[in-house]
């Protein structure tokens, strides 16, 4: 929480356990709690202390209350008075110098606001997008791509030491179809009758890559070996697959720290000690060939093969051994991934073999994020993979701002499902949350500049007039900026940059409603002031909020 939000909340406890001690002399009593009402006209802190020492103090609520608020000594605090509510509840109200500090603290830290030491620095690995490499990148894969990136800046906000990774599936399964489909595209150039099996790769992609080769190498490697062709297929067009997807990323404003190749992990061997490990636990069996893990001595539904009767790895040893890497070789304080709704399955099972390696599993953290469906004209649009006519990231971008695309996509918590409405992605009305805040920012750039052309600019060194900002509007709006440092802490918390898009929207209508009620100018030059700061802090906070999402804070539109 904001230094200024946690000192009050400190003065108001301090308060009460002063009050106790002078008028019932105890020495210990049960905690309490603290509260903040959804309705702050019944105070900006409530306390339930009368409620909960009833007992120890063998009286009334309601009379303890009174009791309380008769030895209560509000001086040098943010409390200006206490009401006390229904069987015993004490409402508390802050002073007038609690709004003036907010308004300077937003000031005086400027870019900084929001940021808070709660992560003490802990480091922190998210890995997320993670797209095969094997082809464009979908629209799953936006939606993944702005989530992660933004809980990455806001658990650095948050106090945190975060690094961004992709991790590359260079190699299994899915490069051995790439390089089949890779082989009889190639093949077809020169050859007739070669039909394209149904579960291989059909996208335009497949088809540019081997015309592209072709047009390199010519038919020398039509009378090679079938695994020479393909090795010399993946060769030339794997690498230009994952130098797209650093150029699509980046074009999506997502900047990773580290690639790392899964290919790595076999060929340092990691990928064989794990299942070295797994067998020396004792938690392994033979059936019909195949080597399995008894899973369910972890509590898993069900145990999982490790490796096939024909003597290859299935595709979780290499995931075991990624996830032993960055716990236990890179030593990551945490480690979340970003996953699709389809591995609700597979996390148990992970943390099932960490668990029997010795890792510390729990510090492995899963976030499932939900599918997404494009609407456009209200009619939800479908395309097929396979067919190769899916939505891309690419060309989701082509048609939507990247800042709408960032935006949206960060509008509902991962695990709900989200319709992208694609019409109102590009609108350029209130509707369209993005364009709304993107002009309250517009806006209160316009003021501050009108206003200087006036020759006015606001006093940061006159903090005395912001004992001024008494109306409704101004008090909410800066009892709502006192608010950031606690909502990116939340989001940091339960993984929701969310919480954050929720926040800026609302401090956006928050702002809109002061300046439609209260004019900024005044013929009170110490309240014009106070206005004119509350503006710049108002224009502070969302800015920083749209800075941790990567969206643009424009000063005109």
């Amino acid at each position: 929480m904001s230094l200024l939000v946690k000192k009050a909340k400190t003065q108001i406890k301090e308060i009460v356990l002063s009050a106790a001690q002078k008028a019932f002399s105890c020495e210990e009593l049960p905690d309490f709690t603290l509260e903040t009402p959804a309705n702050r006209e019944h105070g900006d802190f409530a306390v339930n202390a009368a409620l909960v020492w009833a007992r120890a103090l063998h009286a009334a609520p309601r009379a303890i209350a009174e009791k309380l608020l008769e030895n209560a000594d509000f001086s040098d605090t943010y409390i200006e008075k206490c009401e006390i509510a229904g069987p015993g509840f004490m409402n508390f109200f802050l002073a007038d110098s609690f709004y003036g500090d907010v308004v300077a603290d937003v000031i005086s830290k400027g870019e900084d606001y929001g940021k808070s030491d709660f992560g003490e620095g802990k480091r922190i690995l998210v890995e997320f997008v993670s797209a095969n490499p094997t082809g464009p990148m979908h629209i799953g894969n936006a939606r993944g791509g702005a989530l992660g990136d933004c809980l990455a800046s806001v658990l650095t906000a948050a106090g945190y030491k975060t690094e961004r990774e992709f991790y590359i599936n260079d190699a299994g399964n899915q490069i051995n179809k790439f390089a089949l489909s890779l082989d009889i595209r190639y093949r077809q150039l020169y050859e007739d009758g070669i039909e394209m099996p149904e579960d291989s790769y059909h996208g335009e992609d497949i088809i540019a890559h081997a015309k592209a080769f072709a047009e390199k190498y010519g038919d020398s490697y039509i009378g090679k070996s079938e695994q020479e062709r393909q090795s010399a297929l993946t060769a030339f067009a794997l690498p230009k697959n994952i130098e797209s997807l650093k150029v699509d990323l980046e074009k999506y404003r997502i900047k990773y720290d580290t690639w790392f190749k899964e290919s790595s992990l076999h060929e340092s061997g990691a990928t064989a000690e794990v299942i070295e490990k797994l067998k020396q636990s004792g938690h392994t069996y033979t059936l019909e060939g195949a080597l399995w893990f008894r899973a369910t001595d972890y509590g898993c539904d069900k145990d999982f093969v490790l490796v096939r009767a024909n003597g290859v790895p299935t595709y979780i040893v290499p995931d075991i051994a990624y996830h032993y890497n960055k716990l236990c070789v890179r030593g990551f304080d945490r480690a979340i991934d970003i996953l699709g709704a389809d591995h609700h399955g597979y996390v148990p099972r992970l943390k099932a073999a960490l668990s029997c390696m010795g890792a510390p599993a729990d510090r492995l953290d899963v976030v499932i994020m939900q599918m997404v469906r494009l609407v456009r004209d209200g009619e939800v649009i479908k395309a097929s993979k396979r067919s190769g006519k899916a939505i891309t990231l690419v060309t989701l971008l082509d048609e939507v701002p990247i800042d709408a695309a960032r935006f949206f996509f960060n509008l509902r918590e991962p695990n709900s499902h989200f319709d992208f409405d694609l019409d109102l992605a590009v609108s350029e009305s209130n509707n369209n949350p993005v364009f709304y805040v993107q002009y309250a920012h517009a806006r209160i750039c316009s003021i501050i500049r009108n206003l200087k052309a006036e020759g006015i600019e606001a006093d940061v060194s006159d903090t005395g007039c912001l004992s001024l900002l008494t109306a409704p509007e101004e008090r909410e709006l800066i009892l709502y900026l006192s608010a950031l440092t606690d909502e990116i802490i939340a989001a940091a918390k339960t993984y929701d940059p969310a919480r954050i898009t929720h926040y800026v929207t609302e401090l956006s209508t928050r702002f809109h409603k002061f300046y439609a009620a209260r004019r900024v100018k005044t013929e009170d030059k110490a309240l014009t002031n106070a206005r004119l700061l509350l503006t710049v802090a108002a224009g502070t906070a969302i800015r920083n909020v749209l800075g941790l999402l990567k969206i643009t804070a424009p000063e005109k539109m």
